[in-house]
């Protein structure tokens, strides 16, 4: 995760760890699967989309970036134009290019 901060900050993306908070696993519980993978609530998508890929990926190190909300820019901005943002994608590639 720190090296993934790391290339968010030198690519201008802003980033923030949230916490895979356990209690927020009962909004993916399912009376018809094992899982379900949108929240059951009004709040916690984020936090429950990534408990949702925490039940499949092991040991492996991972993170979860939640890029629906900056998907899409209303204006031109320092970093990009209106319209499909792309966000994470500087941050995905500056972070492989360096490790």
């Amino acid at each position: 995760m720190e090296r993934v901060k790391k290339a968010s900050r030198q690519t201008g993306e802003k980033i923030w760890e949230l916490p895979l908070e356990k209690d927020y696993k009962e909004l993916i519980k399912s009376h018809i699967a094992d899982l379900r993978n949108i929240s059951s609530g009004r709040y916690g998508g984020a936090i429950t989309a990534a408990l949702f890929l925490s039940e499949f990926v092991g040991t492996t190190p991972w993170v979860h970036l939640d890029i629906a909300g900056p998907a899409y820019e209303e204006k031109n901005t320092p970093l990009v134009a209106q319209g499909g943002a792309g966000f994470g994608v500087r941050t995905v590639m500056k972070f492989l290019m360096d490790y």
